[in-house]
């Protein structure tokens, strides 16, 4: 078939991949100059089955509520007169059981240890590297008792498919990362998840977008999707900026963007955006930065060495689209990095990013077919989408194909928000 992929980020390009494998023509729409240019650009790099836990839980709505009024918490969630944002929070508080929890939690982490599978194959077929590191994943705690805490949360993962995964003592966390040696006295302990990895995501999708390109795809960039338009149960065309493209099915893959462009063709997704922002730091030869990724679990923190630079990253800000940012939005991730690394880098010389997370309600994306025949969606990854991606690209292409899904969807598909 001839499909067209809306969206050139990682989830988009890697599902014309696992199309064009398959023998389709695939054509790939995208807004910016090249692909990998909004939230896969700058990410946390972290590919990690170890975090793939539900953000909607029991104790999360005590966290919203603490963020109401409070500046020093890894969350800002400001009440403001915006009925989508009103409508998702209701949503996400009825995902906020143990039961849901886990079975979201579930969903997430079948995903996450299939894109392990995934990566690995495309790395031995392509024969391209993105500045990956597969040495596992650091989760550091400055409290003992969260450590433990942290360690019976992560028994659902290791019950699960995850292995490796366990507690480790100062001694032992310094050994694995000397970078953490000036910090030791200040951390518990660590939890250390031997299966994650971590990667240059958008360097990861351009070579990918290479190969997929030379096989033949078609890129259209510089092209903004601004609706869709059907017929009789079916999509019959795109609406760009710069004409129609028509194909024989569509595969809608624009992350935080993709609410507004499924509702031209009355369908709704409730997908809302949350705001994280990422700092990116050189590192030479003078420095010790460290060489495993992994997260601050205090400040919610994450960290990742990618080649010659270090990439931060925290926060989740509900300010819908609104992508601006200052230096004083970094200073508590600078200030974590330099108490943890103190020559992890040239913090003097920081490069700044914020991008849109597409969030649902519960926490996996919406992958499937559409209630229009030839309209499928493979979206809303929320904050590991870059772990999820090739998981839901395989998902999403085996599907169109009628073919079952590689893992337990659990409701993944569209239709769980009928309601």
């Amino acid at each position: 078939m001839r499909i067209a992929v809306l969206g050139g980020g990682v989830v988009g390009v890697a599902t014309a991949y696992y199309l064009q494998e398959r023998g389709h023509e695939v054509t790939v729409i995208e807004r910016q100059p090249g692909v990998a240019r909004e939230t896969s650009f700058a990410n946390a790099g972290m590919i990690a089955p170890g975090h793939a836990f539900a953000w909607a839980s029991p104790r999360a709505p005590k966290v919203l509520l603490q963020s109401l009024w409070r500046d020093d918490t890894a969350l800002r969630f400001r009440l403001k007169p915006d009925p989508r944002l009103w409508s998702w929070s209701l949503k996400f508080l009825g995902q906020c059981t143990a039961e849901k929890s886990r079975r979201n939690t579930l969903v997430k982490l079948r995903l996450c240890l299939l894109s392990i599978e995934e990566m690995r194959r495309i790395r031995e077929a392509e024969g391209f590297g993105y500045d990956e590191v597969l040495q596992g994943a650091l989760y550091l705690y400055r409290d003992q008792g969260l450590l433990e805490t942290g360690l019976k949360n992560a028994q659902l993962l290791k019950d699960n498919g995850v292995t490796g995964i366990r507690a480790i003592d100062r001694a032992e966390l310094v050994r694995r990362e000397p970078a953490l040696a000036a910090a030791q006295d200040k951390l518990a302990g660590a939890i250390y998840s031997e299966q994650d990895e971590s990667g240059d995501c958008a360097l990861f999708t351009r070579r990918l977008a290479e190969r997929v390109e030379a096989k033949g795809a078609t890129f259209l960039l510089n092209r903004s999707v601004t609706g869709l338009r059907s017929e009789k149960g079916r999509v019959t065309a795109v609406m760009t900026d710069q004409g129609e493209v028509t194909a024989d099915a569509y595969v809608l893959s624009l992350g935080s963007y993709s609410p507004g462009i499924a509702r031209t063709v009355g369908l709704k997704v409730p997908i809302y955006p949350v705001k994280g922002y990422s700092l990116t730091v050189p590192v030479g030869p003078q420095h010790l930065a460290p060489h495993l990724p992994g997260v601050d679990e205090h400040y919610l923190v994450a960290f990742a060495r990618m080649g010659d630079k270090l990439r931060l990253t925290a926060t989740a800000d509900f300010a819908g689209y609104d992508l601006s940012h200052s230096p004083k939005h970094f200073a508590p991730m600078l200030r974590v990095a330099r108490e943890l690394f103190p020559n992890g880098g040239d913090y003097d010389n920081p490069s700044y990013w914020a991008c849109l997370r597409p969030m649902t309600p519960d926490g996996p994306p919406v992958i499937g077919r559409s209630k229009l025949e030839n309209l499928w969606f493979n979206t809303g990854h929320g904050h590991i989408g870059w772990t999820m991606a090739c998981a839901s690209a395989r998902v999403c292409t085996d599907l169109m194909a009628g073919q079952p899904s590689p893992v337990p969807l659990d409701g993944l598909q569209p239709g769980r928000y009928a309601a």
